[in-house]
């Protein structure tokens, strides 16, 4: 029987479950495929998180610190998990480093991939520059300074257009993100504070700043911060002829057609399934759930299970998630796996 769990993915579900590992004193081998730790807070260059307000690289910082200072915690970082083989209690993974790992069990913590905009073309991003992304406006927060990206203007109107990648037929994505309106909200916020006079709309289907969210995010936002709601369906954004976008559409509480100037139209991007999980359900030899997203075990008595035992799942890898409810999916992923392992050795003692 072995005493170690194998975690694959280091961002925050993995970093806590190897955190989780490591602190009941088992041996955690973290595996990440990219060449630095911390996920797609770090990696996207995330600004302030959501719900806390700290700067990602500090917050995800701390959890990387964690992990690196552990003698508990081996790390295997640009590396894949390249086959599988065994079962629970007695698993042998191969790594594309051509090292090998024994493990009693298996969390993976592989995270979403972003929506990649170009699917939307008719809301102009890769046609207009000053089209972009929730993330790269992150980035700008994070460098302390919002510009449009042709020029390096300053924007006096910016427009955040909520579930592009989510809550779409049209292009096989119905489900909704979960968290991309309380994002865009405290974007908002973001936006204002580094440039106070640029007025900022959010256009939305629906809001959907759940629990606690609905004051510190919709309501502040519009109250203290002046941000616009526009509940709205658009149809294209386009050129104008000043150089500026246009914003095309129908406001749908008062049905009529709008055409709107703005000088940068952001996209709230959904989230994705990891583009690996195909090859993570071959290699592993686990389900998949008719979006792509890793099927999950039965909840109430299999809690972080898939489809085969011994290896347990977490975060955004089984649908779209918020970082702190990842964080203590991926303690609990970590928790399940060394109580199995301890059942299964008082099980052979």
């Amino acid at each position: 029987m072995q005493d170690t769990v194998l975690i694959v993915g280091a961002g925050p579900a993995g970093l806590s479950a190897a955190a989780q590992v490591a602190s009941a004193g088992y041996k955690a081998v973290l595996v990440e495929k990219e060449d630095v730790l911390g996920g797609a807070p770090i990696i996207s260059g995330y600004a302030r998180l959501v719900p806390s307000g700290e700067w990602a690289k500090d917050a995800i910082g701390r959890m990387v610190k964690r992990v690196e200072e552990d003698g508990n915690v081996t790390i295997h970082k640009g590396t894949k998990v390249t086959q599988l083989n065994g079962e629970a209690g007695k698993f042998t993974a191969k790594l594309s480093n051509g090292k090998s790992v024994k493990a009693g069990a298996v969390v993976l913590a592989t995270g979403f991939t972003h929506f990649d905009s170009v699917n939307k073309p008719e809301w102009g991003f890769g046609t207009f520059p000053d089209v972009v992304t929730t993330t790269q406006v992150e980035q700008m927060v994070t460098a302390g300074k919002i510009a449009c990206p042709s020029d390096g203007r300053t924007p006096e109107r910016v427009a955040i257009l909520l579930c592009v990648g989510s809550r779409d037929r049209q292009i096989g994505r119905e489900w909704c993100s979960k968290i991309c309106c309380t994002v865009s909200a405290n974007l908002a916020m973001e936006i204002k504070e580094l440039s106070p006079k640029t007025q900022v709309f959010i256009y939305y289907m629906d809001i959907r700043t759940f629990g606690l969210y609905e004051d510190r995010f919709y309501w502040k936002s519009q109250e203290e911060f002046r941000t616009k709601f526009v509940k709205a369906r658009i149809a294209e954004v386009t050129a104008a002829p000043d150089g500026r976008l246009l914003l095309k559409g129908e406001d749908t509480l008062v049905k009529r057609p709008i055409v709107i100037p703005f000088d940068m139209v952001v996209h709230a991007v959904g989230m994705d399934p990891n583009m690996d999980n195909p090859e993570i359900s071959k290699v592993f030899g686990v389900g998949l759930e008719q979006h792509g997203f890793i099927e999950r075990g039965e909840h109430y008595t299999n809690t972080c299970g898939t489809t085969r035992p011994g290896i347990y799942s977490c975060g955004a890898a089984y649908g779209p998630e918020t970082i702190d409810d990842s964080i203590s999916q991926g303690m609990a992923a970590g928790a399940r796996a060394i109580a199995d392992l301890h059942g299964m050795t008082r099980k052979a003692s």
